[in-house]
């Protein structure tokens, strides 16, 4: 197993350990809901330096990306951030990711844990357009300040104004005197903050800076549990439970980073699915009766019919009631239909609502 750079420091504040994605990463300090209310309310920082981070440059990166990715990589000025994903050519997702324009001809690609080496053979299978690549991944580490007092705590600790950063831009400069950090105005928390992206020497100094800055607003360390609660109440996907190989963009609700302006990989595919529909869809839920949905549970229809299956399911701690994220069968998927997810064997009713639950 692989460790980041704060290791020591996540063990040292009593983090529990689990492998994850074949790194050992901090699961919770305090515990899932402390954490979970501290983001929503205060903030949070996260290690999450497990991530994969890629640099595509020089005169065929764009158009590498372009091909490989199905967002429009036109659209990205400088300064600016895309989120986006990888299709392969059945029609599915290889991955989901950020795109990041450094300059001209010049891109910072940030990727899963668990498809680090996947997506790195994928993009390169394609490059024919002689854009140079570096995997960056093992060299550099990334915190999420996250929450509503995430930008108070930063500012503290650069001179770059963070308010001049719109949501989905960045830039580079100094942060507890550390230079050459990526500052981006982006996460997974859907509580606002920011990613700062930096060389793994640094981690600990700024990890303590973070924390020492924001000890007066209520700053605490936060796992991955936490991480994952936040997302799913903001209906965010996870690669692996809610896309993969077998998912199409479309059928998961994708439509809007999939650009049919340009060509790239499986794009016949996903137009042929815009103009005719799917099947079936990924839908958020909300239980109606107590129980708690868990990933690959069945979603049954009233006559006990099997009609898709959970791929993220939460007891959402902002809502106190079971939620999570479903791909449902055609018809079943309209909003306001009900649904029945099977917990312990038991068809507890649900309803199709519009993400984010909260």
């Amino acid at each position: 197993m692989k460790k980041t750079a704060l290791y020591d420091k996540h063990v040292s504040l009593g983090a529990k350990i689990v492998p994850f994605a074949g790194f050992e990463m901090p699961v919770q300090y305090s515990g899932v809901t402390e954490e979970h209310f501290a983001v929503r309310e205060k903030a949070g920082l996260f290690d999450v330096s497990h991530m994969g981070q890629f640099f595509i440059e020089g005169p065929g990166s764009k158009d590498l990306l372009q091909f490989v990715t199905t967002n429009n990589v036109d659209a990205l000025e400088n300064g600016k951030a895309q989120y986006s994903c990888l299709p392969n050519e059945n029609g599915g997702i290889v991955d989901d990711l950020i795109v990041y324009k450094m300059e001209d001809e010049k891109y910072f690609v940030v990727v899963n844990a668990s498809n680090i080496e996947k997506d790195w053979n994928h993009i390169s299978k394609y490059n024919t357009f002689g854009a140079k690549m570096t995997n960056a991944s093992d060299d550099m580490s990334l915190l999420a300040v996250q929450g509503p007092k995430a930008t108070e705590i930063l500012q503290k600790l650069t001179e770059t104004n963070l308010s001049d950063i719109p949501y989905y831009s960045f830039t580079v400069g100094s942060v507890a005197g550390v230079n050459n950090v990526i500052i981006s105005n982006t996460g997974y928390t859907g509580s606002g903050g920011f990613e700062i992206y930096f060389n793994n020497e640094n981690a600990e100094q700024l990890w303590d800076a973070i924390i020492n800055a924001g000890e007066a607003e209520g700053i605490i360390p936060a796992g991955l549990a936490a991480r994952d609660t936040l997302r799913l109440e903001k209906g965010f996907c996870l690669y692996g439970n809610d896309i993969d190989d077998t998912t199409s963009p479309i059928e998961a609700g994708l439509g809007w980073i999939t650009k049919f302006d340009k060509d790239f990989v499986s794009k016949d595919t996903f137009a042929k699915q815009k103009e005719e529909g799917v099947t079936r869809k990924l839908v958020g839920f909300e239980l109606q009766d107590k129980g708690v949905p868990r990933h690959d549970y069945p979603v049954v229809d009233a006559e006990g019919n099997v009609i898709g299956k959970v791929t993220s399911g939460t007891q959402s701690p902002m809502k106190k009631i079971g939620l999570g994220l479903a791909y449902v069968d055609k018809p079943h998927f309209k909003l306001g239909s009900e649904i029945f997810i099977q917990v312990r064997n038991k068809n507890i009713p649900a309803k199709v609502v519009k993400a984010p639950f909260v």
